[in-house]
């Protein structure tokens, strides 16, 4: 069993109560537009997955990919910052799930929380919304959820208020 946390669109800033709803994770997983590369230097306790988004610097991008496949147990998981949601998807993303598609496909960007089922595609949906302060929304948003062997269950969102958050 893996506890994962998700989270995407920090740009640099943080808010304390995400540590509590991270504390029992295994991993952390970060969907792009992470900000300074010390938003990764933050969560070094845990196993890091993440990808850059449009907005991260050079030394974002020389740590991480803009796209990542990889098993998190039994569950093949594909991740980039902007991919789209399911019906309307990023030509690049689209043509690599209509050749193979992943069990769980995560995206950021978009700062708005979704969680869909893919039903053309057979695939799980995950935008974790936007856990930084920068950009139109009003609540910041994260997520976990569990992995047990091929099986993706427990989710649990947490919304959080911009104006308590930390700069890193």
């Amino acid at each position: 069993m893996t506890n994962i946390g998700l989270l995407s669109d920090t740009h640099g800033y943080l808010n304390k109560e995400l540590f509590d709803f991270f504390k029992d994770c295994d991993e952390i997983w970060h969907a792009g537009d992470m900000g300074p590369i010390e938003i990764a230097d933050v969560f070094k306790d845990f196993k890091i997955r993440a990808v850059y988004g449009n907005m991260d610097d050079s030394n974002v991008r020389s740590i991480f990919p803009a796209i990542q496949r990889f098993f998190c147990e039994e569950v093949d998981v594909l991740m980039t910052h902007i991919g789209g949601y399911p019906g309307n998807y990023s030509k690049e993303i689209k043509s690599i799930i209509h050749q193979n598609p992943p069990k769980l496909l995560i995206s950021g960007h978009s700062h708005i929380l979704k969680v869909m089922y893919d039903k053309k595609m057979d695939l799980l949906f995950i935008n974790p919304g936007a856990a930084g302060k920068s950009g139109l929304h009003k609540l910041s948003t994260a997520l976990r959820f569990v992995i047990k062997k091929d099986n993706i269950s427990d989710l649990e969102i947490i919304e959080l208020e911009k104006n308590k958050l930390v700069k890193y």
